[in-house]
């Protein structure tokens, strides 16, 4: 379920925001890249990162959900999307 935002970490150049799985939250990042490869456009200022994560929102939280019931993640552990976990565009 979706959570918060969490706002732009530019030390880690990733945007932040939690999901829920019932009462436990579950902290959740994305690259840039990763978040410019969804929106297929490149170099996006950080200061347009939060517009950016709204528009995208759904699919990014879909990504992080899918990421998390895959298992593979440690409990606990914050859930990263990179630009391997974005789904190739179709043309």
């Amino acid at each position: 379920m979706r959570g918060r935002i969490g706002g732009y970490d530019p030390e880690r150049m990733a945007f932040g925001f939690t999901m829920l799985d019932g009462d436990q939250t579950v902290e959740c990042q994305i690259s840039d890249a990763a978040m410019d490869e969804l929106a297929g456009t490149r170099g996006t200022p950080s200061i347009a990162r939060q517009g950016q994560f709204v528009g995208l929102r759904d699919a990014i939280e879909q990504i992080a959900s899918d990421l998390y019931d895959s298992g593979s993640m440690v409990k606990g552990a914050t859930i990263r999307i990179f630009t391997k976990h974005i789904p190739k565009q179709r043309t």
